[in-house]
């Protein structure tokens, strides 16, 4: 090979491993480390508030339905 081509590909090739190809490695296993984790205190708490919030709306739900069945027997048959 040419000596130019070779300092064109041997340049940018250096650059990379140096400055690039670390940067990239610590913030790949840094996220891999965070996953690995679970769940934060705070994020826990969130999804046992939004789990809490999820079964009172369905026991809301039961109890519409369930007057709606007394009231309206026919309303499930509409639309």
């Amino acid at each position: 090979m040419d000596a130019g081509i070779m300092a064109l590909i041997t340049a940018p090739l250096v650059l990379f491993l140096i400055f690039v190809a670390p940067i990239w490695l610590i913030l790949h296993y840094r996220s891999k480390k965070q996953v690995s984790q679970g769940l934060s205190a705070e994020e826990y708490a969130e999804l046992k508030a939004l789990a809490e919030k999820a079964e009172k709306m369905s026991d809301r739900i039961k109890t519409l339905e369930s007057i709606l069945d007394h009231e309206a027997p026919q309303w499930r048959d509409r639309a």
